[in-house]
């Protein structure tokens, strides 16, 4: 497939949806083997190494190394596809995580509720604020790394005052759900 604004708007469309109906529609999960558990752990480097390919990609902008900016920013771009393949074969083999279920019930008790007091609520918000800018932020990142391959420098440097901040608050709050959730796992 040729990327192009068409791609763009599907791959916008298609991931989410198989993301929403792993999560959310598909019961019975494929079994892949166990090896599947270290997968939140990759996920969590991968964001970890895309914050800071990031920083490190606005630095080389910045001294005008266009060069190196390129090669950080196609890395985190990379970095992004491999976590994506990841987390869509964790959810499709594993049920989801629920914070708080320290006896793996898939419920939360009211001693477990107790137990956590309101991070729960700061747990859930965090992640659906990261879920719904991950889902914003998608078309935005896939556009300005268009623009920057087709080096129209106008549009990728409009988009990207938007994307940059997006795309790490994406990573850095991915970041810090993982080590909300990590204690129930």
């Amino acid at each position: 497939m040729q990327f192009n604004k068409y791609s763009i708007v599907a791959i916008s469309i298609i991931v989410p949806l198989v993301v929403a109906s792993l999560l959310f529609f598909v019961s019975s999960k494929a079994d892949v083997g166990s090896w599947v558990h270290y997968l939140p752990k990759l996920n969590v480097t991968i964001n970890s190494l895309t914050a800071l390919l990031l920083i490190v990609a606005l630095i080389m902008i910045k001294q005008g190394r266009e060069s190196a900016h390129r090669k950080l920013m196609l890395t985190a771009l990379a970095l992004g596809t491999i976590f994506l393949i990841s987390y869509i074969t964790y959810h499709a083999s594993r049920p989801s995580t629920v914070f708080g279920d320290v006896n793996h019930d898939r419920t939360v008790s009211e001693t477990e509720m107790a137990a956590i007091g309101n991070w729960r609520l700061v747990y859930l918000i965090l992640l659906l604020s990261h879920i719904l800018v991950a889902v914003i932020g998608l078309p935005l990142v896939l556009t300005a790394v268009y623009h920057g391959i087709k080096d129209n420098r106008k549009a990728h440097k409009k988009i990207v005052r938007f994307t940059y901040p997006v795309w790490m608050f994406i990573a850095v709050s991915g970041i810090m759900v993982y080590f909300l959730i990590s204690p129930y796992y």
